[in-house]
Order: C-alpha cells, then structure tokens, then sequence
C-alpha cells in the first residue's frame, strides 16, 4: 500500500486548542475561551522553560570583542548561555586558521570574588547575569589583540502562540506534550474531574519527549586505577 510521502505534519494554534478542550469534554463557546487558552498555552511554554534545555532552541550566536570591555548584553529573547568560547574570526568568516579556545562557565560568587575585573588579557572564564536580558561578563576583559570575537551558545525562549493561524514554535516530538499540557492546564479551569488523568498523561508524554530531546554521543567509561604507596 502506498504511503504519503510526508513528515511534515503540524498543529495550527486553534487547532491545538480544539483538541485540548475537547480532552476536557467542552467545546469553547465564545471568544474569552480562546482567549483563556492561548494564555495557558504561553504559560505551559514559559514551563517548559523550567524544564531542561531544549535542543531545537540552542542556537549559536556571537559578539564582536572589545579591547577592556568585560561586559555583553545579549538578545532578550535568550534564556541563558550554555557555553562559549574565544575566537579569532566571526562566524561567517571561519577558515582553516580560525583558532577558537573555549572559556569556562562560572557563578556569581566566584566572579565576585575575582579581585580586579577589568584586568585586561585573554578571557578564560565567563559569568552570566540571567536577568531579562541575559548579560555575559568576561574574566579577563579581552585586550582583543588575538582573540576578537566571543561565540556562544545560547538557549532561545520558546516564542508565543501570537494569531490563532501561526503554528507553535515547537518541533514535533513536542507536540503531544504541548496539547496534553494545555488540556491538563484548562481542565483546571473546566473540568476539576479530569485533572489527574490528564496530568498525568500530559507527564508521561512530557518525560518521554524530554528523553528524546539529546544529543546521542558516545560514552566512554574507564576504571579508576589506585596506586598503593608500596608499604
């Protein structure tokens, strides 16, 4: 038998809804219904901010250094930065001479405690201030003689649900959790009898997403070799 040839299946935005009340056993009514459901719908997303790092909103991005600036705002809509590095050409102008040197990723204590922040040489370590729009602090501050851009990675916001035609910001593996978890958040609301079955299908089908949503690289164990101090 033949086969559709597809995998780009999706969910408009009032699509999703329609399927989550009917979960609940209603069918929305009026306006204020969609409404009330595509604000749950954008809580349910900053929830999953909560939730882990999700790889489909890992993007790399990057600013250009500046000799003895230590600080570096990024994009408001970044969450946090998972890791970074030194580099000595942007992005789009890598070559086989491009040298990058990764920086570590440190807390707030520790850059507190670093005594003279703006000391000038070659960035080894990193702080990030995750306020509402996220800030870098570099240690050492660059003297951007070698070294002249910072390369991040960054983890995004998950985008809101905007018109009721838009799909959701969200990839596939992701879409039964997203309508179990708005069906379980508006039978909060609708139908109290319902929440504990729809809670937890919603995180059955969230924890298997989770599970699926890494990088599959190889793992490598060694045994722990002690040596005796020969007495």
């Amino acid at each position: 038998m033949a086969t559709s040839g597809t995998t780009s299946f999706d969910l408009s935005i009032d699509e999703i809804i329609d399927e989550a009340y009917n979960r609940v056993g209603i069918r929305p009514n009026s306006g204020n219904d969609m409404k009330r459901a595509r604000r749950n719908l954008n809580i349910l997303f900053a929830d999953w901010g909560n939730r882990g790092v999700h790889l489909w909103k890992v993007e790399l991005d990057e600013v250009q250094l500046v000799a003895g600036q230590a600080e570096y705002t990024v994009n408001s809509d970044v969450s946090d930065v998972l890791e970074a590095y030194i580099s000595t050409s942007a992005a789009a102008s890598n070559s086989a001479s491009t040298q990058d040197v990764s920086i570590t990723k440190i807390d707030r204590s520790a850059y507190a405690a670093l005594p003279n922040k703006l000391s000038q040489g070659q960035p080894s370590q990193y702080y990030v201030d995750r306020q509402t729009t996220p800030k870098i602090y570099l240690y050492q501050a660059p003297d951007a003689s070698t070294y002249t851009y910072l390369k991040f990675y960054v983890l995004k916001r998950i985008e809101d649900a905007g018109a009721y035609t838009n799909t959701a910001d969200v990839v596939f593996r992701f879409i039964p959790p997203m309508v179990s978890g708005l069906a379980y958040y508006l039978s909060m609301q609708y139908g109290p009898d319902r929440v504990p079955i729809l809670k937890q299908v919603y995180e059955d089908e969230m924890l298997r997403a989770l599970d699926q949503d890494g990088g599959r690289t190889s793992l490598y164990i060694s045994p722990q070799t002690y040596f005796g101090d020969g007495v």
